[in-house]
Order: C-alpha cells, then sequence, then structure tokens
C-alpha cells in the first residue's frame, strides 16, 4: 500500500471550497510523493452525536462519494464506530492502518473526542505518531466564505444562481419515476413525478423552478419543475405531501421507473391556488415560453 496524504471531513455538498482544500491534497501530495485520500463518513455526525437530528443534506452519500472520487481515493467510516477516538488514536488508525503520513485539515475543522481546540495541538500529537499535520487557509469567493451552512441558507431562501455559484456546480434533485395522481396529463402538461433517492435532501421553496433534465442514456432537456402540491387541483393540498414533478415539453416518451437527475437553474415563481384550471393552464404556458 503506497504512503498517504489524507484530509477528513463529512465534505456535504463537495463545495468550491471543499474543492479548494482537496487542489491543495493533490499538489502536497506530488510534492511529497504520497497519494492523496479523503477521509469521511457514511452518516452526517450530528446524526450520531445528537439524538433526533435530521440533517438536510445537499448530496446524498451515492453522490457525496461520486463527486470526492474526482479528487481522490476515498475512505469511507461509519462516524458511530470512530466517535469515541481521541484526535491522536484516530489519527493513529490513519497511520498504522492506511500509511497516511501527512494529514491536510481545513482551517476549521476539528475532529476527535478530547475537541482540540488549536492547530498546534493536532501538529504536536501528529508529531507523536509520525503524521505531518498541514492546516489549510480560508477559501473565499469574492470575498465571501464559502460554507455548505450557507449554501442551504441560500437554497432555502430560492436563491438558486447563488448556490449553484458557491456549489461550482447546479445543484440537483434525484430520484425514480412513479406513478402519480395523472394531473398533469388532464392539464395537457404531462408531468413525471419524482421519489428522491435521498429523502433528507434540501429541497427549495415550494414552487417552479426552471431546470434540466439528465436520462439515464445521457440525453438532456431543459424542464418546468414543481416543487409542492398542486393546491389548484388538489381540495386537500393544505394535508398533501410536497411532491416533485417534471415537464419536460420537447420529450414524449414512457419515464416510468427511470432514475433522472434534474438540476435547478433558476426560481420563477411560488407555487399558488389559481381561480380555475384554464387560469392555471395559461400560467404554466407562460412558465414553459422561461425556458
Amino acid at each position: 500500500m503506497n504512503n498517504r496524504i489524507a484530509t477528513i471531513g463529512f465534505f456535504d455538498g463537495v463545495h468550491l471550497g471543499h474543492r479548494f482544500l482537496f487542489s491543495h491534497l493533490q499538489e502536497e501530495g506530488k510534492k511529497r510523493g504520497l497519494e492523496p485520500m479523503i477521509v469521511t463518513f457514511q452518516e452526517h455526525p450530528r446524526e450520531v452525536l445528537r439524538m433526533g437530528y435530521r440533517p438536510q443534506l445537499l448530496t446524498s452519500l451515492q453522490e457525496r462519494v461520486a463527486l470526492l472520487e474526482h479528487y481522490a481515493s476515498v475512505q469511507l467510516f461509519r462516524f458511530d464506530r470512530i466517535r469515541y477516538l481521541t484526535a491522536a488514536q484516530f489519527m493513529r488508525l490513519l497511520h498504522e492502518q492506511y500509511h497516511v503520513q501527512c494529514l491536510l485539515i481545513g482551517y476549521d475543522h476539528h475532529f476527535g473526542s478530547d475537541r482540540l481546540s488549536s492547530p498546534d495541538e493536532y501538529r504536536r500529537i501528529g508529531e507523536s505518531v509520525g503524521v505531518e499535520v498541514l492546516l489549510m487557509d480560508q477559501y473565499k469567493l469574492d470575498n465571501r466564505h464559502i460554507s455548505s451552512t450557507e449554501i442551504r441558507q441560500s437554497l432555502l431562501e430560492g436563491n438558486i444562481e447563488l448556490a449553484n455559484r458557491l456549489l461550482g456546480y447546479d445543484y440537483s434533485l434525484s430520484g425514480k419515476v412513479v406513478h402519480g395522481k395523472g394531473l398533469g396529463h388532464q392539464l395537457g402538461f404531462p408531468t413525471a413525478n419524482i421519489a428522491l433517492d435521498e429523502p433528507r435532501k434540501l429541497l427549495p421553496p415550494q414552487g417552479v423552478y426552471v431546470s434540466e433534465v439528465s436520462l439515464p442514456d445521457g440525453a438532456c432537456y431543459r424542464a418546468i419543475l414543481n416543487i409542492g402540491t398542486n393546491p389548484t387541483v388538489n381540495a386537500h393540498s393544505a394535508a398533501s405531501p410536497v411532491s416533485i414533478e417534471l415537464h419536460i415539453p420537447d420529450l414524449e416518451r414512457n419515464l416510468y421507473d427511470l432514475h433522472l437527475s434534474v438540476q435547478l437553474i433558476h426560481f420563477l415563481r411560488p407555487e399558488r391556488k389559481f381561480g380555475s384550471l384554464e387560469e392555471l393552464r395559461r400560467q404554466i404556458s407562460k412558465d414553459l415560453a422561461m425556458l
């Protein structure tokens, strides 16, 4: 097994700040002749540490690992199995079992059950177990600090463009096409109903979005995405679950059971109840004109 340089984190979203860290991981690996490795966790650490905590994820586990593998090999840990390890014990584990010689940590990252407070403490412990510890500087975009928390807030505010800019790619929702109530067909605008792969995935505000959908065969189409309860056609919308429906104007084929990935481009308008189905049809036509 090759000697390695590693970094540790949950890395939800794999955003521009994370990518800045990974680029330095690769650079330092080349300088030292070490193979870069990203250490991450199956579950969000707060899910294990805080009873009842339910994260709003930017990426599912599958999405996160796929993005991380663009930058380095990925070592996936179950957090509940290492939660009680001190920083020294965890570094020793990485050194002895994974041949980690150097550890690159983010400027605000902490790990270990002993909750060390300063980079110097990590460096001293690293020296004692044979691991060089390097501290990364903070990454900013236009003097803006990038974090998963800020991206979540941007999405919750419907600021899709800002969220996509901070991510470095378009935020997406992925899942299988399932049978709905057929309301779209009745209106003349058939929709594909998406059952999310990851039910904890963060949903932006209910409303209508310009989006781009990717099919399993690689084909891509512009589409209108509706997240909401369809109040115009659903008399019990207040108690109805939120649905994710996609209308693809340039596609006429059966999509049931296909897995789709929907990239959000722009928030068009909030969902609202229209006075009639005809009024709703006119609004949908206006929405489609914005594609």
